[in-house]
């Protein structure tokens, strides 16, 4: 018996950012949306459906993200407590 060939290192997703905003400092997903934030250039990317929208997080610091259930709008977490997408202002 032949024995088994070690496994080949995992190849790191394509960044689906702009090359210019730099590396997050924080990015994630949750029930089919994804979001990366971005705190040097005050930018938060959010994906949902194919579609990417951008904001300005202003002062925020964003480090997660909470759905409950069926809520439509999606409410990052931080520092200095939950930031509605709503209170952002768009970008895009």
């Amino acid at each position: 018996m032949k024995p088994m060939e070690p496994m080949k290192p995992m190849e790191p997703a394509p960044a689906w950012w702009p090359d210019d905003l730099g590396s997050p400092a924080s990015s994630g997903s949750q029930d089919g949306l994804r979001y990366a934030f971005f705190p040097e250039k005050r930018r938060l990317l959010v994906e949902r459906s194919g579609r990417r929208e951008s904001y300005d997080s202003a002062d925020h610091r964003i480090t997660g993200i909470a759905q409950d259930g069926d809520e439509a709008e999606p409410r990052f977490t931080g520092p200095d407590g939950p930031v509605s997408l709503s209170s952002l202002s768009r970008l895009d």
